[in-house]
């Protein structure tokens, strides 16, 4: 830890309170991208951030710079991608290589400036999948929203084949020289977390079934669902094994995880042994691990306790969930850690600044000198005041120094 003299920078403070060590400052560090890309794009930025770029609009504001990115690909062997927008072919490629299969999120993927259908087609020996994203107009003016999975990839008991056959032949590629690159781009204000795929029962309810096919599979075709799961758990060992290599302190499962979805019945089953496992594995390599806990986690809280979990990530209290900040932090006193704690609808017009500010100390208060990552959950997004993520920077920085 720096002396006296030295301040620690962002990327410090998150790393020594990841490590169980005392900051010189709590870190306040999340995301902004999408504010940023509504303003930019509707010309309502303010006239102090114009002409920054976005690491130096997050220094100006005060909030580290939190940043996702994936450590690995997979190269999916004997199959051929087709991407379609509005009936134009605009992507075609054999054996592709592609980040977080089946999900596809980058923007050269699934056109999100404008508005339409995209058609993903994957066409394997076996038989084909189709998945289908949509953006409304409404979508393209928010800059940055993900498209909405209108067609999951599983809808037939052939398609469970096909996708089995995916799996099964796809290749880990790793890429930790990306983690590197982004963690040099986002220098000493930021944090890159390498997220890791969600754990299989999270990818099979949000990515290959969606919410109701899943739950009909659970009671119709049940040894396919678990056939699913038993590969997609074999991939995700696969791939801890192989993080072992990557130089970072913390990794993440990008879970998106709700306890009104995968309700406490089935999260005992299907995600407490699956993390407890996962977990020992990347501890044993000197890892924390965090879950993408942005949803309702009120009815799971007990449960993520017994998780093995080092830290809830994008954990969204009340008024964005039914969770209060409190009944987290009072059962999660051995862990999981919060990175959080701010629910973005108090960066909003509609809640008044006497109640946002009453928000903002009362977690302070509560948290005291404790370790905690304070951020935004899920993000700051474009309706929200950035003059209100400015106050909170600093009601951070003063909390320590009246600590």
């Amino acid at each position: 830890m720096p002396d006296d003299n030295q301040k620690m920078t962002m990327h410090d403070r998150v790393t020594a309170v990841l490590q169980g060590e005392k900051p010189d400052r709590l870190p306040f560090i999340d995301r902004i991208e999408i504010w940023y890309r509504s303003k930019a794009r509707d010309g309502t930025l303010p006239e102090q951030f114009k002409g920054m770029n976005l690491n130096e609009i997050h220094q100006a504001v005060g909030i580290g710079r939190q940043k996702f990115s994936p450590p690995y690909a997979f190269k999916l062997h004997d199959v051929e991608v087709i991407y379609t927008f509005e009936n134009k072919v605009i992507f075609r490629e054999s054996e592709p290589v592609t980040e977080y299969f089946p999900a596809q999120w980058a923007p050269h993927q699934v056109p999100r400036d404008k508005a339409g259908s995209t058609i993903i087609e994957y066409i394997a020996p076996v038989g084909k999948l189709r998945l289908k994203y949509e953006v409304a107009e409404s979508m393209v003016a928010l800059s940055g929203v993900e498209p909405y999975l209108m067609e999951h990839l599983i809808k037939t008991e052939e398609d469970f084949r096909t996708a089995e056959y995916i799996i099964e032949h796809a290749e880990i590629v790793p890429q930790f020289d990306k983690i590197l690159a982004d963690e040099q781009d986002l220098g000493h204000n930021g944090f890159v977390v390498p997220c890791l795929h969600r754990i299989p029962f999270q990818q099979a309810l949000l990515e290959y079934l969606g919410e109701i096919p899943l739950f009909t599979a659970l009671y119709d075709s049940p040894q396919l669902l678990d056939r699913l799961i038993y590969l997609l758990d074999q991939q995700l060992v696969e791939i801890l094994h192989q993080m072992t290599d990557l130089p970072s302190i913390y990794v993440e499962f990008g879970d998106n995880l709700d306890g009104m979805m995968t309700n406490p019945k089935l999260f005992e089953k299907y995600s407490l042994p699956y993390y407890q496992k996962y977990t020992e594995i990347l501890h044993e390599q000197g890892k924390k691990v965090g879950s993408h806990t942005d949803g309702n986690v009120k009815p799971l809280l007990q449960l993520l306790a017994e998780s093995s979990l080092d830290v809830c990530e994008s954990f969204s209290p009340a008024p964005l969930t039914e969770c209060t900040f409190q009944e987290a932090w009072e059962t999660w006193k051995n862990g999981p850690m919060i990175w959080g704690g701010f629910p973005s609808p108090i960066l909003e017009e509609r809640t008044s600044e006497e109640q946002f500010r009453e928000f903002v100390h009362r977690i302070l208060e509560t948290v005291g000198s404790q370790n905690i990552i304070l951020g935004v959950g899920d993000m700051v997004l474009g309706n929200n005041l950035i003059e209100r993520v400015e106050y909170i920077a600093k009601a951070v920085e003063n909390h320590f120094l009246e600590e």
